[in-house]
């Protein structure tokens, strides 16, 4: 039964790419259930998995699991309870149910189920490399290929691509956004997490396994981060190379338990100068300079409207009706000129029930008028703020009510808003706990644990946890979280099983002696 869970387990996994295809999620497909395809095949699949484990070992989980999940449980209550006192300046409550809130509590303990699953079977090292192999071929290849023959969605907007990677060496034939391809997948945020986390597994496999199979994998890993056309993925591309290099640099000179592949190095060497020559006329750097530009130029285009702005706040301060009213005018006529997001100030936090917010905003340079993040948070806060309620700071304001106004593109904070700080540690604190476990182990097992393997996996662990923190969408969305639980549970299976072999040798050598 172990054997088949195992099997089962695999084909789960490299279901997943299949599983973000963009159409699952539009029109009828992403209406005819209550919830998406994809969301329905996750849970089965996991609670399928988990099913077969505990039936083939013949035993409940651990203690521990059962006490977790207990706080867990209790943590619902509390926070279902809370979100029934709270205060919305929205008539509609910013679309909070309570049906959604319980899906979204149970969803997130998904990841936990699959760690433990993958700990358990004890998935070996050549089982985890082969299914992320296949997931960045997938993926990769998909942009790739799509971007090739200029099919693939645009990374920003909605529509096909113009143009494909060669067109970026033409001169300004097509902004960013025309250029910028995601394959046919559907978070664009989510997508580049994705690709962060497998780029130091997929440059392990060249270095320690190089191959012409290898070879082209990392090339098509390398050229998918440049047309994805976010910093994340560009930047993380960049630094993966680095790092990749340098670790494998660590435990080829200092550590001596790798051994010298030239075919591996100069392959790397030549990713990096492809990355290289793209990397001015990518998207991602297209995108950076465009918004520097329309920050800085933006703000002496407004110079009438912060006058008319002026004279009416000053005409009106004394009658707040009527300078209300005013506001309100202003934003529906003006908002664009200043750059404001049409779905931030008429869906997201509506202008017509707290006009102050947005004008207060308004006397802010384009700088932070753009930057979605920040605006978002602004939003979040201003929610906190008309509830007055201490307990959002400990058990949040609801994930329906934080993705209704907006998605914050921030993970960590935006559970911290969503559950409060008490359900962001029960629900999100053992990832970085993996981390650091096997940071521990690392340097604690010298014979064991100090390997190249391992120092990849936690590498790619941590790449994921930082492109959750910068763009977001990654520990809410089942693709990406649910391959960090698969690696992260074979990153605790490793560990385990090199403990347990070091451990049976040094027995070995005590009894020879």
């Amino acid at each position: 039964m172990k054997e088949k869970t195992k099997i089962l387990l695999y084909w789960f996994i490299l279901l997943q790419p299949f599983l973000d295809l963009d159409f699952f999620y539009r029109g009828k497909l992403a209406t005819i259930l209550p919830f998406t395809i994809p969301t329905i095949i996750r849970i089965a699949g996991v609670i399928v998995l988990v099913g077969l484990l505990v039936w083939g070992q013949k035993q409940l989980p651990p203690a521990w699991l059962w006490a977790y999940l207990a706080l867990l449980t209790l943590y619902g209550i509390f926070h279902l309870w809370h979100m029934q006192n709270f205060k919305s300046l929205s008539p509609n409550d910013y679309g909070y149910s309570n049906f959604g809130e319980i899906f979204y509590l149970f969803r997130m303990l998904l990841p936990l189920a699959l760690i433990w699953v993958t700990k358990k079977l004890e998935i070996s090292q050549d089982f985890l490399l082969k299914a992320f192999a296949w997931v960045s071929g997938l993926f990769t290849g998909t942009i790739v290929l799509s971007n090739l023959f200029v099919v693939s969605l645009k990374s920003y907007e909605t529509g096909v691509i113009s143009g494909n990677i060669f067109t970026w060496f033409m001169g300004p034939l097509y902004g960013y956004s025309h250029s910028a391809s995601k394959g046919f997948f559907y978070f664009t945020n989510t997508l580049s997490a994705i690709l962060l986390m497998l780029a130091p597994v997929v440059f392990y496999l060249l270095l320690e396994r190089f191959s012409w199979q290898t070879g082209l994998l990392t090339l098509s890993q390398t050229l998918a981060m440049l047309e994805v056309g976010t910093k994340v993925a560009l930047y993380g591309l960049a630094g993966t190379l680095a790092v990749s290099l340098i670790a494998w640099l660590v435990h080829l000179f200092c550590l001596k338990n790798v051994k010298f592949s030239k075919g591996g190095l100069v392959t790397l060497l030549a990713l990096a100068g492809i990355t290289g020559v793209c990397w001015q006329v990518s998207p991602a750097v297209q995108r950076y300079k465009y918004e520097i530009y329309w920050a800085n130029s933006h703000d002496s285009k407004i110079d009438q409207e912060n006058a008319l702005l002026k004279a009416g706040l000053a005409k009106y301060k004394n009658d707040p009706d009527k300078l209300k009213e005013f506001e309100k005018d202003f934003l529906a006529k003006y908002y664009q000129k200043y750059a404001l997001n049409k779905r931030f100030i008429t869906k997201s936090y509506p202008y017509k029930y707290d006009p102050q917010f947005w004008i207060d905003l308004l006397k802010e340079p384009a700088s932070v008028r753009l930057a979605n993040r920040k605006v978002e948070e602004a939003m979040l806060k201003q929610v906190v703020k008309y509830d007055n309620d201490p307990l959002d700071k400990w058990l949040g304001i609801g994930y329906m009510r934080q993705t209704n106004i907006f998605n914050l593109e921030r993970d960590f904070t935006a559970q911290y808003y969503s559950l409060g700080l008490v359900g962001a540690f029960l629900y999100l604190a053992f990832y970085p706990t993996i981390i650091l476990y096997g940071a521990f182990e690392w340097l604690k097992e010298k014979e064991a644990c100090r390997t190249f393997y391992l120092t990849s996996l936690l590498i790619a662990s941590a790449l994921l946890l930082g492109a959750s923190y910068m763009s977001g969408n990654v520990l809410d969305f089942p693709t990406s979280n649910l391959l960090l639980a698969f690696l992260d549970g074979g990153l605790l299976a490793y560990i385990k099983e090199e403990k347990g072999r070091s451990t049976g040798l040094r027995i070995v050598r005590f009894e020879k002696k």
